[in-house]
């Protein structure tokens, strides 16, 4: 590395740091404790996220976070013309964190001219990356680490222990997004349980409609509200979940899956009892809100990005067959979440509402 650059990259004191984000809501939420160890390791530093625009809401909900950058590419496309014009308009940083390990990523901070690009060497990014870490899974085992040891020195010992994820919601911002969705009588009645039946990533990390709708019935019949969250894909889901309730219990729910943005289920899940989700990037919300938390998993696990939360309880069959790590079940019968019963999900979910 050229002496100069090593120079740039050691520097301390005011400067401009670029944060290129992680394609999934999760793992951006796993970037927030290296924010808060650059700011505490460089408290003059400012700190911007080039980011996808689903993800930005995480980002503009932490507060070292001052600007968001968004970043208009579709996964996997290359468009090295739009990079390069997005690029013009990143001029001025001094440092860039790359979070993702591709070959991609790392292209628009080297075409704005950012002097020092830190990341993990990743996909052949040699001359990309010019402050570079090298991966050791074993020492690193889980995502939040490996993103935190970009805070330090290449080849040093990660500084343990690395705090949790933390996210914001401002009374405001509660109060903004309860009275846009007509929910003040709600809350003021019985603070909800938020149910997250959805996960982007497939229907292998789903736990069953039926399921869904047994708990439901269950907490129901003693007298909790429900709040179903998600995105708009997750809408058909939940509106399955509610036709398999009796007409009382139904009355109780909400789907508001695809009637809010991320940053208003951000709030909503702030203002809930508990919460319970499969795998997904609402998992992790909730675990850096600091919610009551019951995770269900199945073909996935939660050694590498477990909710981080001393509030989470994860609820897992571990089945030969599992974690396979497919978006659809390879054997066709998802035995890891159908074989997940109710009974047992509800008796996790009692441990934090008695």
């Amino acid at each position: 590395m050229p002496e100069n650059h090593a120079l740039t990259c050691s520097e301390a004191g005011a400067e401009r740091s670029l944060i290129v984000a992680p394609a999934w809501v999760g793992d951006a939420i796993m970037a927030q404790p290296l924010l808060a160890r650059l700011r505490q390791k460089h408290p003059d530093m400012a700190l911007d996220a080039l980011s996808p625009a689903w993800v930005a809401p995480a980002f503009s909900r932490m507060p070292e976070i001052e600007r968001v950058h968004l970043s208009p590419f579709k996964h996997g496309e290359l468009a090295l013309k739009r990079r390069f014009a997005l690029a013009r308009e990143l001029k001025g940083y001094r440092r860039a964190y790359i979070l993702p390990n591709s070959f991609k990523a790392a292209l628009t901070p080297l075409f704005a001219g950012i002097p020092c690009r830190i990341g993990f060497t990743g996909e052949a990014r040699y001359g990309l990356i010019n402050r570079r870490h090298g991966l050791d899974k074993a020492s690193l085992p889980r995502m939040v680490e490996r993103f935190a040891q970009l805070a330090q020195e290449p080849g040093t010992l990660l500084t343990r222990p690395v705090p949790f994820p933390r996210l914001i919601s401002t009374p405001e911002q509660q109060a903004a997004t309860l009275q846009a969705l007509l929910l003040e009588e709600d809350v003021t009645a019985n603070a909800p349980i938020v149910f997250c039946p959805g996960a982007e990533y497939g229907a292998a990390k789903r736990w069953p409609v039926e399921h869904f709708a047994a708990l439901a019935d269950a907490l129901g019949q003693e007298g909790f509200r429900i709040w179903l969250v998600g995105s708009g894909k997750d809408r058909v889901i939940a509106e399955a979940i509610l036709a398999l309730l009796p007409g009382a219990i139904r009355e109780q729910c909400r789907n508001l899956c695809g009637e809010t943005g991320l940053e208003q289920a951000i709030d909503l899940i702030t203002l809930s009892r508990l919460v319970v989700c499969n795998d997904s990037g609402l998992m992790h919300v909730a675990a850096a809100l600091d919610r009551p938390l019951v995770a269900l998993f199945g073909s996935s696990s939660p050694d590498f990005t477990p909710p981080l939360s001393d509030k989470a309880e994860v609820v897992r069959l571990n089945l030969e067959c599992s974690p396979c790590f497919k978006r659809e079940c390879p054997l066709g019968h998802l035995d890891c979440l159908r074989q997940l019963l109710p009974e047992r999900v509800l008796a996790a979910c009692k441990i934090w509402l008695t």
